[in-house]
């Protein structure tokens, strides 16, 4: 890879990291932002972004070239895959999106904190906001987009952003930040990308100890961790383990539609090969529709074979195939044995299962297209079976009739499920998504309020 040596993450695979130059780093980085970034407005911010984007959905442009060539080894996702997802990331860069996360996140104020422009406060009441001077990120490994979005959220709030991704998987932040470094060569000097294996204290510890604010993406254990480890002056907003499944209804379940619905379900399956919070682990399917619930499994089944044609699965690790290999194993014991569990699976690969069973209890599937299928008289059963889940459910895609929709809509939100979307979009949240129901840019910002006496006539 032809890339200069701007980033850490740019060194060569056997270049030693120390505390010094990590505290060295941070120190650049808040300079750099006090001269380059801080002065910036947020409009800014938008264009730059917006432009990056607009190069990344260009065939031509070699960072994309770049991600679609070396990503496959490094992230584990074939070409497919990460070309869908990019191009679904990115396509969400619009100035009309980004303004609709700006009001939805800052109000009134999104224009505020800009020098000293007032000119949308109240004459009684003014109001200001301003991000971190140094923002870390701790990226977790299994897809890009969570780390892209990382600094995308940084960049707005105009702070220095160190992000450390884990071991392997620094790749498409790096092509990102290289690309914003193109764009602006003063912006770029504000972002600084590196590797290393979780838990190493000495740099970690030099790396918190100049932070304003801590993001932390992966599993519970690791929160705490990073948490117990966080200094009392640092902001920390952790986004920890998450779950996420489909629901059908039985009016959807026509002959006329179940096509377009198997086509949105394997949408979700496939996306990322499932990995991440947002991909479905199970769909509840309502019984006495037109089409079978049995019916469904069999046909979203042939629609996975075909994806795998399309779209294929990426490589996995010999423990991962082992793993999937195993719960088969399990399920086709109980298929030969009852009639209320069914499985249809790819031939000579782990590629994809599907797994038919009447048990409504949720269950963690081994992900890389291993989807459950499990018919349910209502919503009330489904809640039923989640109950264990309450507080970890992330996002539940739903196929139903718009009356329906909001219904079901209503009472999972009322439950505790923090994001409702239509199936085939799981993985595809808005870029205004309240990530876990909190404000993702909101959260980053701190409020001043200034109140001011009304003038005496």
């Amino acid at each position: 890879m032809h890339l200069p040596n701007y980033f850490f993450a740019d060194l060569p695979a056997d270049a030693v990291l120390s505390p010094a130059m990590v505290t060295a780093a941070c120190e650049t980085l808040k300079r750099n932002r006090e001269k380059y970034l801080a002065p910036r407005r947020t409009a800014d911010m938008v264009k730059i972004l917006c432009e990056a984007a607009t190069e990344w959905l260009q065939p031509g442009n070699r960072f994309r070239h770049l991600a679609l060539e070396l990503g496959p080894e490094a992230t584990g996702f074939s070409p497919a895959i990460l070309e869908k997802g990019l191009d679904s990331f990115f396509g969400r860069f619009t100035p009309e999106n980004f303004q609709a996360l700006l009001d939805q996140d800052l109000g009134h104020g999104s224009a505020a904190a800009e020098a000293s422009d007032t000119s949308n406060e109240s004459p009684t009441a003014r109001c200001f906001w301003h991000g971190p001077e140094l923002l870390v990120h701790i990226a977790a490994g299994n897809i890009p987009n969570p780390a892209l979005m990382s600094l995308t959220l940084g960049l707005l709030t105009r702070s220095a952003q160190f992000m450390k991704c884990a071991s392997g998987g620094s790749l498409l932040p790096r092509l990102f930040a290289h690309s914003l470094y193109d764009l602006d060569h003063k912006l770029g000097s504000c972002l600084e990308v590196a590797e290393w294996r979780g838990g190493t204290i000495e740099l970690e510890s030099a790396l918190f100890a100049r932070a304003d604010c801590i993001t932390a993406m992966g599993g519970d254990e690791t929160l705490r961790a990073i948490r117990s480890r966080a200094p009392e002056h640092a902001r920390f907003l952790g986004y920890g383990q998450r779950v996420s499944f489909g629901l059908v209804t039985r009016e959807v379940l026509r002959d006329e539609t179940v096509a377009e619905v198997v086509s949105r379900v394997a949408d979700d399956v496939v996306a990322w090969d499932q990995h991440g919070c947002l991909s479905p682990q199970a769909v509840y399917v309502e019984e006495r529709g037109e089409v079978e619930s049995d019916r469904f499994a069999q046909l979203l089944a042939v629609e996975l074979m075909k994806r795998e044609e399309s779209a294929p699965r990426g490589k996995l690790l010999v423990e991962e195939s082992a793993g999937i290999a195993s719960r088969r194993a399990l399920y086709e014991t109980l298929a030969a044995h009852r009639g209320d569990v069914k499985i249809w699976q790819s031939q000579d690969s782990t590629a994809w299962t599907v797994v038919f069973e009447h048990e409504v209890r949720f269950h963690f599937s081994p992900l890389n297209r291993f989807i459950f299928v499990k018919p349910v008289p209502d919503l009330a059963a489904v809640l039923r079976g989640i109950d264990e889940l309450k507080g970890k459910v992330s996002t539940v895609g739903i196929a139903a009739p718009a009356g329906r929709f909001d219904e079901l809509a209503l009472e999972l939100a009322r439950w505790g499920v923090t994001r409702i979307c239509a199936t085939g979009q799981m993985q595809n949240p808005p870029l205004a998504w309240r990530h876990d129901g909190r404000p993702a840019l909101g959260d980053l910002v701190t409020w001043t309020d200034f109140e001011m006496e009304p003038p005496v006539a």
